[in-house]
């Protein structure tokens, strides 16, 4: 009897084992989850309860993470591979959400959103479609964007509400989608190993509100950085001062949408004066350096 109960327990140990690997949702991001990001290594200095690590899962494998602001319904940044691409094909599939955000769940990937109000069940803790449903300024903005994928399963991925945030339409195709242009071309380009690449916003404290109730916060702005240690030597001077690493940011507003690149350190020191980072902030493990030893996650 007692070697029964053993026996029930240790297989129960391993079920839960599987169903953490499974999870969305992590305490830590999973080996397979860090290949996303430089050296194995997500940005420091972004500690809060309310943000919550998800490995974006979609058909059966690991696309990318996000750090999700679980109170204003926002992701605070997604980390990706840059994959080269003619920016051109785009994907059919419907909005999806994050189950592991959910109070019950019994799935461990993104799934399209449900009929009728099912949804009531995990809004509390991520944007819903009704959110953006009445909204007259501002679009689903990706900030892992379907464009810097290639495999029709990464782009997919892409169309999660855990990925997106408000943008204003004028930014949105605009300035925005010309950064993304514009760092596809240069990464296609010169960079010959993995791109990293880590997207992100600052919030304001301006909402999108449904029903009088605060529902999801709109970015002041937009940031993204690269991190590239395996570029061609040979680039043209202009580009080859972005590499490694190189990044940007841009307003979010109708009237002076515009991005500014920039080095690294000094998105860094920009964020760290208008938005919630601690002062070890910092994106790229090691700012984006190569070790010594030449070897670094692929």
């Amino acid at each position: 009897m007692v070697s029964c109960i053993i026996a029930r327990a240790q297989a129960l140990a391993w079920v839960l084992v599987l169903v953490m690997v499974e999870a969305e949702v992590q305490e830590n991001y999973s080996p397979a989850c860090r290949e996303f990001m430089y050296m194995g290594t997500p940005p420091l200095g972004l500690e809060n309860k309310a943000l919550k690590k998800i490995c974006q899962r979609y058909n059966g494998k690991p696309r990318f993470v996000t750090l999700y602001d679980t109170f204003d319904h926002i992701p605070v940044y997604s980390a990706y591979t840059f994959k080269r691409s003619d920016g051109t094909k785009k994907v059919d599939v419907p909005w999806m959400y994050e189950p592991q955000l959910a109070t019950v769940s019994d799935f461990g990937e993104m799934q399209p959103f449900p009929q009728g109000d099912l949804h009531r069940s995990f809004e509390d803790a991520q944007a819903v479609l009704e959110d953006y449903s009445n909204t007259v300024n501002f679009e689903r903005g990706h900030l892992n964007p379907d464009e810097h994928q290639s495999d029709p399963n990464d782009k997919a991925a892409t169309y999660t509400l855990t990925n997106v945030v408000p943008q204003v339409r004028e930014f949105n195709i605009g300035p925005w989608k010309t950064h993304e242009h514009t760092i596809r071309r240069r990464l296609n380009n010169y960079c010959r190993g993995t791109a990293y690449m880590v997207t992100g916003v600052t919030t304001s404290g301006n909402m999108i509100r449904r029903h009088n109730i605060d529902r999801v916060a709109v970015p002041t702005y937009l940031w993204s950085a690269y991190c590239c240690i395996d570029y061609d030597r040979n680039t043209p001077f202009e580009e080859r001062t972005k590499f490694p690493a190189y990044a940007a940011h841009g307003l979010n507003e109708k009237e002076r949408p515009e991005v500014l690149e920039m080095s690294v350190q000094q998105l860094e020191n920009f964020l760290k004066s208008v938005t919630f980072v601690d002062k070890t902030f910092q994106i790229f493990y090691d700012n984006c350096v190569s070790p010594d030893n030449g070897l670094h996650m692929t």
